[in-house]
């Protein structure tokens, strides 16, 4: 009985096969800020980052152990998108004699295949093969794809008008926006439930980017403290792009003037789609049109 082994597979993800290949030649000490769950420290102990020789020292957790392993860069190719590490030391030579790991990035269209090849020479015919191990190369790649195509967007906005009212009519009455900025928000109405109840559903008919568009979206939390309504949006055009989106508003009183602070989070449906700068200018500006409409 043989005992050399290989194991080959692939995964398809959204996000850019370039950046994913530069992750791993370059940077592979940023992969635990990715999946910190399973990996937990990358050093290079010898080298420079993204060169051949270089040697790194991986901490991360399989089968449900911490372990650590050494790893020298062996080969790498550019135009394959292709690195090849080869295990010098660490807990993976317990059980293996070699053991070789090359992963690289073939680009399709908006997908990229990302193959993962596991080389091993076991130390004896009851050393398993390493197909945990390749779950695990597997599941870092899916966090990987999923860190690169998760994202969060922050703004605030100084408002003069009441901090309370203003919290009032997003929890309570958002089918009054439209009064107020009818250029861009024509209607809101309630489809479930009941004005400012968690889990009420709203759709929403408004002009963004040139276009009418409409979006369902459930509550999903109020908060009265923190004056906080936070919106998921469960249908509707901005679905076309994204796999979940999140919106939350609140709302903090200083005085005369009231700090009204949007947070936009969503995931891609793939790379390309942008980042959603301009519905958040959308937000900021119908905050300056409810704004306006009290004020006057």
């Amino acid at each position: 009985m043989s005992l050399e082994g290989k194991l080959v597979s692939e995964i398809t993800i959204k996000s850019c096969g370039d950046v994913f290949h530069e992750i791993f030649r370059h940077r592979p000490h940023h992969i635990s800020t990715m999946c910190p769950d399973k990996v937990q420290n990358v050093d290079i102990h010898e080298g420079d980052w993204g060169t051949v020789g270089s040697i790194i020292f991986w901490n991360f957790t399989h089968d449900g152990k911490e372990k650590v392993a050494k790893e020298i860069i062996e080969e790498i190719d550019e135009e394959k998108k292709l690195v090849k590490f080869k295990v010098i030391g660490g807990d993976i030579l317990e059980a293996y004699k070699s053991f070789y790991l090359t992963v690289h990035v073939e680009t399709k269209d908006e997908d990229n295949l990302v193959t993962w090849i596991l080389e091993y020479e076991k130390l004896n015919p009851d050393v398993p093969d390493p197909h945990t191990l390749m779950d695990f190369c597997l599941n870092v790649t899916k966090d990987i794809e999923t860190h690169h195509l998760t994202g969060k967007l922050v703004s605030e906005i100084e408002i003069k008008s009441d901090g309370d009212v203003f919290h009032e009519i997003f929890r309570h009455r958002p089918h009054h926006i439209s009064s107020m900025c009818p250029d861009k928000v024509q209607k809101v109405d309630i489809h479930e439930g009941e004005w400012g109840t968690v889990g009420s559903v709203i759709f929403w008919n408004f002009f963004h980017d040139g276009k009418e568009k409409v979006a369902k979206e459930i509550i999903e939390a109020i908060d009265e403290e923190k004056k906080l309504v936070r919106f998921k949006v469960i249908g509707g055009d901005i679905l076309d792009a994204y796999k979940s989106f999140c919106l939350t508003v609140h709302v903090e009183t200083k005085g005369v003037n009231n700090l009204v602070t949007w947070i936009l989070e969503y995931e891609k449906k793939h790379n390309n789609v942008p980042d959603p700068h301009t519905l958040m200018e959308f937000c900021l500006n119908v905050t300056k049109d409810i704004e306006t409409h009290h004020i006057k």
